[in-house]
């Protein structure tokens, strides 16, 4: 648990200290050198932004051909767009509850009204009837959301998952079958933004999982918990995963037509997954749902790690928070190569009481090993936020940082939102998205965001995408000699420019041996490409 807290006066010492020293700190973050080959290009792409940041529209039209990279916080169910949703409900003849605004299957086979109860209507009503239409896009999604009394928009947002059917686990949804369009969706959205590679937050049916672990029920020796669930068959889930994956995946190539001539751009985007962990219920199904998560990336390599959801201020994900922290940390020894994201400090003052405020970061790092933490919002409340930040910052513990959500979830934003203090501290950061479908944004509006709230450069902005992909749980090693040090590339490429069309020998050849130094290659590429256009 948190350690005591400092004296005020000593915590001012300790700015003043870290304050005096930032001129070295800070400049590592925010103004790494240029990579050989690119200065000329890069100041000219720099100068343009500059030029474009007088004017919203403009900045926003530079920013969405600007190479992004990678966005590594993103849950495919809230990527989706509501009207998405509408269409998949109407394709398979589901209902829509006028007072609720909710989806369900009808009551008899059939799209008839009579079929889906009172009170409802065949979800194809909304075509016919713009004040249902605009309705259901509303409750899916945070457009034109104003805050009431009782209503805040955390809980108008998270509410938005169970009208839309996305969080009934641990059964099958209602669109198991539109998986790869909504595959299809974030790639085709990434591609025209030029980002190159996500991580999607995905669950997996664990029907069965959850079935044996209410049969075999709690207990505190984890290591016999996870002998008693293996051996009542938990592996069995793990083969439904992949096949799952395996149609969603066809799907996808086939709506993009991948290997054709006429392929889509989001064929090129890659994606891999984060096995999504459902928090917020009893201890047995959290271990046994983990537990499969880390069973399941280390055998798919599709599934690169894993990560705990769901509001982080609810009951249990409060009372057992410490619990899952050291469940996580149990399995990562016995599964060391599966790599681990966690939400942590997606709080704020008035959410929760100000003792639950002051671990949860801590303890991802700390407990549970966590090499990246999505959202961090509540870190300067902490326990020791100073030594914490210098500890993330020595063990490169990534933070994604997700503007709009936090702002329209939380209220955090401005001065209020810890990223200008995390950069100051050199730890790492990148941009992404958390939910576009239900935010009503994009990866570049969050861009857009950063260099109108915190005036950040276009050298910032190139620091930040480069990071997203040297934390990217692609298996290999980095096209960087050093870690977050972008100035210098491995040995192998040392002698090769950065992203040219044809590499030296050994240069390919190390390229051909990772997968990450790949994707950081062809992120060279991109800028090469786009700061010799001189974009205006």
């Amino acid at each position: 648990m948190p350690g005591p807290r400092k004296s005020a006066s000593v915590e001012i010492v300790l700015l003043l200290f870290i304050v005096l020293a930032l001129p070295v700190t800070a400049l590592a973050q925010a103004t790494t050198p240029a990579a050989p080959g690119h200065s000329n290009g890069e100041q000219a792409a720099a100068r343009a932004m500059e030029t474009a940041r007088a004017n919203p529209l403009a900045l926003r039209a530079f920013l969405v051909a600007m190479p992004k990279g990678a966005d590594l916080h993103n849950h495919l169910s809230g990527a989706v767009y509501a009207e998405s949703w509408i269409r998949a409900a109407v394709e398979d003849s589901l209902c829509v509850d006028r007072a609720r605004l909710s989806f369900s299957k009808p009551q008899t086979q059939g799209a008839a009204s009579s079929s889906c109860g009172e009170g409802k209507a065949p979800a194809s009503a909304a075509y016919g009837d713009q004040h249902l239409y605009d309705a259901l896009i509303d409750a899916f999604s945070m457009r034109g959301f104003v805050p009431s009394p009782g209503v805040t928009g955390h809980d108008h947002f998270f509410k938005t998952f169970e009208l839309f059917g996305a969080s009934e686990p641990p059964q099958v949804g209602a669109f198991a079958s539109h998986t790869g369009e909504w595959l299809d969706e974030v790639a085709t959205r990434a591609a025209a933004q030029n980002e190159q590679y996500l991580e999607l937050m995905q669950t997996p049916n664990f029907s069965h999982t959850s079935a044996i672990a209410a049969q075999i029920g709690w207990k505190y020796d984890f290591a016999q918990l996870r002998q008693d669930l293996l051996s009542h068959g938990l592996r069995d889930d793990i083969a439904v995963a992949s096949r799952s994956l395996d149609q969603a995946e066809a799907l996808r190539r086939e709506r993009e037509r991948c290997g054709n001539k006429d392929e889509s751009p989001a064929c090129r985007v890659k994606i891999r997954y984060l096995y999504q962990v459902l928090r917020g219920f009893p201890k047995e199904q959290v271990f046994a749902q983990t537990l499969l998560g880390f069973e399941t990336a280390a055998v798919d390599p599709r599934f690169v790690g894993i990560n705990f959801v769901m509001p982080e201020d609810g009951y249990i994900s409060m009372d057992d928070y410490t619990l899952h922290m050291r469940i996580v940390g149990f399995l990562h020894g016995l599964y060391p190569n599966v790599h681990i994201s966690l939400h942590a400090g997606e709080l704020a003052p008035g959410l929760v009481p100000p003792e639950g405020l002051q671990f949860h970061i801590r303890q991802a790092v700390e407990y549970a090993h966590a090499e990246r933490i999505g959202h961090g919002v509540d870190v300067m409340y902490e326990d020791r936020p100073y030594d914490l930040l210098k500890e993330m910052a020595a063990l490169r513990v990534m933070v994604e940082v997700n503007l709009t959500s936090n702002d329209v979830i939380l209220g955090v934003a401005g001065k209020d939102h810890p990223f200008p203090i995390y950069r100051k501290f050199s730890v790492p950061v990148a941009l992404s998205t958390d939910d576009e479908g239900v935010s009503r944004i994009d990866l570049t509006h969050e861009y857009v965001r950063a260099v109108e709230t915190y005036g950040v450069h276009y050298a910032d902005l190139k620091q930040m995408v480069r990071t997203g992909l040297e934390h990217s749980f692609l298996p290999g090693a980095s096209l960087w000699a050093g870690r977050d040090v972008f100035s210098r590339a491995a040995s192998a490429c040392s002698a090769t420019p950065l992203g040219s069309e044809k590499p030296s020998e050994a240069c390919e050849s190390f390229l051909q041996s990772s997968e990450k130094a790949s994707q950081q290659w062809e992120l060279e590429r991109r800028f090469r490409a786009f700061e010799t256009s001189r974009p205006q």
